[in-house]
């Protein structure tokens, strides 16, 4: 066996043939130690890996029982939860490939999955969540079998083949895994649907092995030992995929499943972290939750907090700045302040890893002011899916780091950024063409415009397509939404807005007739200006039972929470529209920015 370079517990994953292969071979060598932690009614329970390896072995004899075969699909829907790794350990075991999914999926989103994917069986966590998949299952021919972790009435099933999780893993024994290959297909991962339908990103054992592989190195020179991770985003999400579940078992760390945003500070304290993954969207709650605080605090905390922030901010971007008296004051401030912040994080906080988003330059300093260092990386799912990430020992926040070791990265003359490298996805399941506009000559293409800095820093700069990433890191078509919007007979034009932004706002040109009877009905003259028809607040009340009815419609990452409105319509001779009738989107972005950008305060 390899170990990492640098790693205690670590191994090399470059030298494993198999995501699975890799985690048993770790669970031999740590037995009886907890790897896995989450809440129940009376506390935190602890999984150790043999625990865990003993029931992955024994869900893929069950499965195979069940009559799944190498290079079948078995789609997994549930929470964060010690059994989402051990089913996802126990597909790979017995060959077939895991097709992880949100727990926000609607049942129509389930149905599609299923049917693109043609799972032959899924695995459930809860009641709740099955209420959705069941009707879904019902509606195709392929999925034979439903596995449920917790208890479910059969009566809710809909279906014959329904097998209750416990019963069906102590009827099992356990068996050897499946030996497979590094370039087998490991996961099935659903795009969110940025131009229509969701695409399934075939992702090999290899590409997600080469990205621990490459992430083992970036951390190289750190000394990690029995490292500490809390995982929050949902393990659907690719990025939490990797960093969250199968790097932690390379490093031989152990996971602590947070509960939810509402208790993520006393999971923190409890779990107490070395290493978080997080979404800039996070960062953002978790700065506003510490600026609120600062608020209620006494005057001279608030003036010892400022201060401390002043000088940190002053550290990182001109340290030569720094005065004798600065200099002086600022260990005393790390003892004061600092300290008391990194407390609210459990304490021992290494580092927080920022991906799946843009993570805004003010929050990010406003963290390492405070000696909390993020490092923000940059990649897709379409790449396993980190591409770059800001090393430890030096982080430039406003990039995302230099790439990875094993991933080449080019510029394209139109400044797109081009990648190659095991870790770039095999393609779109059942889908060549989207799969050849990807990948052109064995380069991924990202849709990404960007540059290097003079240090090999990539820095990114654009987006050639127009797909908005909110800071939860999601992918939101606004054609999609604009197209719902405008479908409402009140709705003349809309713009949505919302690129690294918590959720989407918009510009709505309303329907001038529907708006004039409106006036009509309301005790407004018929030759009221428009202009002024769109600045009236009981309009405006109207017009926001409009959205909330298209609202209903879309999923909660495509509903536009604030609007405003506009009496211009997006015409090509004001030049906010091309000639082929498409949105000039930074010409409406410069002309309504500012008030855009105050509908987020």
């Amino acid at each position: 066996m390899q170990h990492a370079e640098g790693f205690a517990r670590g191994i090399d994953p470059a030298h494993e043939q198999t995501l699975h292969g890799m985690f048993f071979a770790q669970a031999d060598r740590f037995g009886s130690d907890a790897l896995l932690h989450a809440r129940d009614g009376k506390g935190w329970t602890d999984v150790t890996w043999a625990e865990v390896a003993d029931k992955a072995r024994r869900l893929a004899a069950a499965l195979t029982s069940l009559g799944i075969r190498p290079g079948d699909r078995v789609m997994l829907v549930s929470e964060n939860r010690p059994e989402w790794m051990i089913a996802e350990l126990g597909i790979l075991a017995a060959g077939a490939i895991a097709v992880p999914t949100y727990v926000t999926n609607t049942s129509s989103d389930h149905g599609h999955v299923l049917a693109d994917s043609g799972a032959a069986a899924a695995i459930v966590s809860t009641e709740a969540l099955a209420r959705r998949l069941l009707p879904a299952v019902a509606r195709t021919s392929t999925c034979r079998h439903v596995i449920a972790m917790d208890a479910i009435p059969l009566s809710q099933a809909q279906m014959a083949e329904l097998h209750h999780w416990d019963h069906l893993l102590v009827a099992q024994t356990p068996v050897e895994p499946h030996e497979g290959a590094r370039g087998d297909t490991a996961v099935l991962i659903y795009t969110s649907g940025t131009g229509g339908a969701p695409k399934g990103v075939m992702l090999s054992h290899g590409a997600i092995l080469s990205n621990c592989a490459d992430a083992l190195h970036l951390f190289r020179n750190c000394g990690f030992g029995r490292e500490v991770f809390l995982s929050f985003l949902p393990l659907s999400h690719s990025y939490e995929h990797m960093a969250g579940q199968f790097l932690p078992i390379a490093i031989g760390g152990e996971v602590y499943y947070a509960s939810g945003l509402d208790s993520l500070a006393q999971d923190m304290a409890d779990a107490r972290p070395t290493v978080m993954t997080a979404v800039p969207r996070l960062f953002e709650v978790l700065n506003a939750r510490i600026a609120a605080g600062v608020d209620r605090a006494r005057p001279l905390q608030r003036k010892l907090f400022a201060r401390a922030v002043a000088i940190g901010r002053k550290r990182i971007e001109a340290p030569e700045t720094l005065t004798f008296l600065e200099r002086l004051i600022d260990p005393v401030l790390g003892l004061l302040v600092r300290r008391k912040v990194r407390g609210r994080f459990g304490g021992r906080l290494r580092f927080m890893v920022s991906g799946g988003a843009p993570l805004n330059y003010e929050v990010g300093l406003a963290f390492a002011a405070m000696g909390l260092r993020i490092l923000q990386g940059y990649g897709q799912t379409e790449s396993a899916p980190v591409i770059s990430c800001n090393p430890p020992e030096k982080i430039r926040l406003k990039t995302v780091g230099p790439p990875f070791r094993d991933v080449e990265v080019r510029i394209a003359e139109d400044g797109e950024i081009c990648v190659r490298g095991e870790l770039v996805m095999q393609g779109y399941w059942n889908n060549p063409e989207a799969t050849t506009a990807a990948i052109r000559d064995g380069w991924l293409h990202t849709g990404d415009i960007g540059e290097f800095d003079d240090d090999g820093y990539l820095r990114i700069t654009d987006r050639k397509k127009d797909i908005i990433v909110n800071s939860g890191g999601d992918n939101v078509s606004p054609q999609r939404v604009e197209g719902f919007l405008t479908l409402e007979p009140e709705i003349h034009q809309a713009m949505v807005h919302g690129d690294r932004r918590p959720h989407l706002v918009a510009v709505i040109v309303p329907e001038e007739a529907p708006a004039r009877a409106w006036a009509g009905n309301n005790g407004h003259g018929d030759d009221v200006p428009f202009e002024d028809l769109c600045a009236d607040t009981a309009f405006h009340a109207h017009m926001a039972e409009v959205i909330k009815r298209v609202n209903e419609g879309l999923s909660p990452i495509e509903r536009v929470r604030r609007f405003i409105l506009s009496p211009d319509p997006f015409t090509v001779d004001n030049g906010q529209m091309t000639p082929t009738m498409k949105l000039r989107r930074h010409v409406l972005e410069e002309k309504y920015g500012e008030r855009l950008e105050a509908l987020y305060r």
